[in-house]
């Protein structure tokens, strides 16, 4: 009797407060850290806001009434999903910018610069140079495939990746250059995977055609939008994030991007310029 109960794990002797059976998939809230069935928990949000008359930020906890933002499942090691209470809501349409990455990523379409220049960014190793508009430009993308805005914690831990590996480089690790490659993508596809799931391996080429590019945002946007056959009379206009508003991720430093030459890219969006001939525009 005492083997049996020693052998029962802390789920399985605290059953779910909404079943009341064993937890299945277990999930638990991001403030308060109460655990339920995800399918049940996720069903519990829906209800809630089913019945709110305006869009969800925060929902109650079912069991203390306390206040929670979002259900954390699909844990395993260092990765995990996240479930937000506004995922309930109407989405806020993307900006036209943010649907120029999604139409690159749903459509697979190789239109970053020459494969050439991903060689020679490893061959010269220009890797050991930082990419000052890299933490922009992931943000923008992972909110692109996610359709999500507060991508922080994921930006975090795929930025870090990166710098984690790029720090290394500047050590002189050894071996040769593709082989160095060849562990940059394995790693940044191993941090992404959790989150971006079929959208990975794609998102990884993305990556390297942007940084060894040496384009800043806005000429990379442009760059894009020739090979998809976009009229030229677009004109792209990023995101000015501030210094202040970049999540505060452990290791990193925020001093290190420059946002002083994002500061004509200021509304995240793609414009018609006023010699373009509307007729071209879907």
């Amino acid at each position: 009797m005492e083997a049996s109960s020693s052998g029962t794990s802390e789920t399985e002797r605290q059953p779910c407060s909404i079943c009341l059976a064993p937890i299945s998939d277990e999930a638990y809230l991001d403030r308060c850290f109460h655990s339920f069935c995800y399918k049940c928990i996720g069903e519990w949000l829906s209800f809630v806001a089913a019945k709110s008359s305006k869009p969800l930020s925060s929902f109650v906890c079912p069991l203390c009434k306390g206040q929670n933002s979002s259900i954390i499942h699909g844990v395993y090691g260092r990765s995990f999903q996240r479930h937000y209470a506004s995922k309930d809501n109407i989405k806020r349409p993307l900006s036209d910018a943010h649907m120029l990455r999604l139409h690159v990523y749903n459509t697979n379409q190789d239109i970053g610069h020459n494969r050439a220049d991903v060689v020679q960014y490893w061959k010269k190793r220009k890797y050991l140079q930082k990419n000052m508009w890299l933490q922009n430009w992931l943000r923008r993308d992972i909110q692109a495939i996610l359709q999500e805005d507060d991508v922080d914690i994921i930006l975090c831990h795929i930025y870090g990746t990166i710098e984690s590996f790029m720090n290394r480089q500047d050590r002189g690790l050894s071996g040769t250059e593709e082989e160095k490659r060849d562990m940059f993508r394995s790693l940044l596809a191993n941090a992404a995977r959790p989150f971006l799931l079929e959208y990975t391996e794609q998102f990884v080429n993305e990556v390297e055609l942007f940084i060894s590019s040496g384009l800043n945002i806005n000429a990379y946007d442009k760059a894009c939008m020739k090979r998809l056959g976009w009229p030229k009379c677009y004109e792209v206009r990023n995101s000015n994030l501030k210094t202040s508003e970049l999540p505060k991720c452990d290791g990193l430093r925020n001093s290190d991007l420059c946002t002083s030459d994002l500061s004509d890219q200021d509304n995240n969006s793609l414009s018609l310029g006023d010699d373009c001939d509307p007729d071209l525009v879907d």
